[in-house]
């Protein structure tokens, strides 16, 4: 990784200024992922994609397989989070899909924190002590989010949980992996700490993590777009039996054809009313309609999530979470 990033030609400007409103309609939203998604599977020696079993990522993932299958790329890796408070539907959902896809995937795990919780038989909202932890959480813990108590919860909704569970766990991986680039389902209209990204947006900075692009097709989309996306072009171009034209299901039993679950690369937790599929312990449904029918202009997507706060999320952001 001594070169990075030298052998590049990416434009980090690419984006700046930019909104949803940028690019009209769905057509330019998804022209503009494919033009990005190629961009960062011809430019990165060694690019795996970011992939969480909800819509943003799997949407993401759908460009890169597109993308990899037309231009005669190697598919690359898919690296998924397991923090271990994950809904177990969403943990069947990754495999089953991985499977049907033919995925290679590396699920980034702290296994120091999660031996011990193992080990120790504990729940969510029990605590761990900092010492009983590897001197590499230990340094997080202590000289990175300089974190004074002797124990923290075991909880993913929190500043010393989040950190260790997902982004220690990434960035070890990202090392371990040797990647020089993440392809990530984030947006722009998602979280204000997210608004100012650019569709290539670099993590060089060795002291905080394994130096590293962040390749993201998806910042032009708001959240009825992705919808708009899996109904009308997604499920349509990759599930057999469905209408060519798209179809919108109305409730969580309205798939057309005799189609099931099974057959649909969408979470069944969105058909039940979840909009945000963060943590089986934090996350609740948004209302009883699935997620596509519900008020997305007026209403917030992660307010199902305990994790909601924008401060939290820029430090984090800042140490090299997603």
């Amino acid at each position: 990784m001594s070169e990075f990033p030298d052998y590049l030609d990416v434009d980090y400007t690419d984006g700046e200024g930019e909104t949803p409103a940028t690019y009209p309609s769905i057509e330019h939203k998804i022209e503009k992922a494919l033009e990005v998604t190629q961009q960062g599977l011809e430019q990165y020696e060694n690019p795996a994609v970011m992939w969480t079993g909800g819509k943003d990522s799997t949407l993401t993932l759908y460009f890169v397989k597109e993308v990899a299958e037309r231009f005669d790329y190697d598919l690359p890796t898919t690296v998924f989070i397991d923090h271990f408070q994950h809904f177990e539907e969403l943990m069947e959902f990754v495999e089953h899909w991985a499977d049907e896809w033919d995925l290679e995937v590396v699920y980034a795990r702290n296994t120091d924190v999660g031996d011990y919780v193992d080990e120790h038989d504990l729940e969510p909202g029990d605590d761990i002590p900092v010492d009983a932890l590897s001197e590499h959480n230990q340094h997080h813990i202590r000289n990175i989010l300089e974190y004074e108590e002797d124990t923290f919860p075991f909880l993913l909704d929190t500043y010393v949980g989040n950190h260790l569970l997902k982004t220690v766990a990434l960035n070890d991986t990202l090392e371990s992996e040797d990647i020089d680039g993440i392809i990530s389902g984030i947006r722009w209209d998602e979280q204000e700490a997210r608004a100012d990204e650019t569709f290539f947006s670099p993590r060089h900075d060795p002291d905080i993590y394994p130096p590293h692009d962040r390749i993201q097709p998806i910042l032009q989309f708001a959240e009825a777009d992705v919808w708009e996306a899996f109904w009308h072009f997604v499920v349509p171009e990759t599930v057999e039996g469905f209408p060519e034209e798209g179809y919108v299901p109305q409730d969580y039993d309205d798939l057309p054809n005799g189609l099931t679950h099974e057959d649909i690369p969408v979470s069944p937790k969105y058909f039940e009313g979840f909009r945000s599929l963060g943590s089986e312990v934090s996350t609740e449904k948004a209302e009883q309609e699935p997620a596509w029918l519900q008020d997305l202009e007026n209403t917030t997507e992660r307010a199902g999530r305990a994790q909601d706060k924008e401060d939290l999320m820029e430090r984090l952001r800042d140490l090299g979470y997603m």
